[in-house]
């Protein structure tokens, strides 16, 4: 249990161990503010096993990927009309909605000591 607990943590195994079936997934989403929320950037990340495969960047608009699989996983996301509206209002709804709440921890304590 331990192993499994280090791997998914990310630590090395020890030499000589084996892995079988044991993997990551992790999908991260990130909010970017620049000036405030004048100019807002999200991008979402998808990594399997520490190898990142897809990423949708606002900026960009689409998913783009990184592997032959994340090729694929994000020509499939990009051709569905519902699901990229949603990742495209992200900006709004995650990030622009959630700033009033992170900004008092990160934008205004900027340079206290």
């Amino acid at each position: 249990a331990l192993l499994v607990a280090l791997v998914v943590l990310g630590a090395p195994p020890a030499a000589g161990a084996e892995l079988s079936g044991v993997f990551q997934e992790l999908g991260k989403a990130e909010c970017y503010f620049i000036n405030g929320t004048e100019k807002v950037r999200f991008v979402e990340r998808h990594i399997y096993n520490r190898l990142q495969y897809a990423m949708f960047d606002s900026d960009v608009g689409h998913f783009v990927g990184f592997t032959p699989f994340g090729e694929r996983v994000a020509q499939s996301w990009n051709s569905d009309p519902a699901f990229m509206e949603t990742r495209r209002a992200q900006v709004d709804m995650v990030c622009r909605h959630n700033y009033p709440i992170v900004a008092p921890f990160s934008v205004e304590r900027r340079g206290e000591r």
